[in-house]
């Protein structure tokens, strides 16, 4: 399991693929250009041939073609960070991918009790923590999975009430300061 890339693991899931982010700021390297970009012009590069998509879009095609639902949810801090407008702005990418995005203002999470980071559970039996640095890039050890029955469980409690809460993708507008 600790050995396996993401992609494996995702091959190998079989119901359900979920996606927790809480951050307000992330800052890692395959997106520099593309944000970068976004925040001189204020238009999202929507081309799935660009940065990162070419090896995402193909893992949840497949998945979501194996039956697996692929959910997404962030919770933000409002008004939004320039970077959860970029994040808001390509989410489009995530939708045609075959991903289904809410979000949660974070002042309505107040009661949920959460992880400590951003995961992926897999079937509700694995985890994948993310770890980042303060500034939001990846942190040297940047993942840690886990079957540990307490923490699939805190993940699963957690995703569910963030979910249920969430805002469709298509509702949400983004709150710029």
């Amino acid at each position: 399991m600790n050995t396996a890339t993401f992609a494996e693991l995702l091959a190998d899931t079989h119901h359900t693929a979920v996606h927790l982010e809480m951050r307000d700021v992330y800052a890692v390297g395959d997106e520099t250009d593309d944000y970068a970009a976004f925040l001189r012009t204020g238009v999202p590069n929507l081309d799935p041939a660009r940065s990162f998509w070419p090896q995402w879009i193909p893992l949840v095609k497949d998945a979501v073609a194996r039956g697996v639902v692929m959910r997404r949810a962030r919770i933000v801090s409002e008004p939004v960070t320039d970077y959860i407008r970029y994040e808001h702005a390509i989410t489009p990418l995530n939708l045609q991918a075959g991903e289904d995005v809410r979000w949660l203002p974070r002042r309505h999470a107040c009661d949920i009790p959460l992880p400590g980071n951003d995961f992926w559970l897999l079937d509700g039996r694995i985890v994948q923590f993310h770890h980042f640095t303060g500034t939001g890039d990846w942190a040297p050890d940047g993942k840690e999975r886990t079957a540990a029955p307490a923490a699939v469980a805190l993940c699963a409690r957690a995703f569910e009430a963030v979910w249920e809460r969430g805002i469709p993708h298509e509702k949400y507008t983004v709150q710029a300061p």
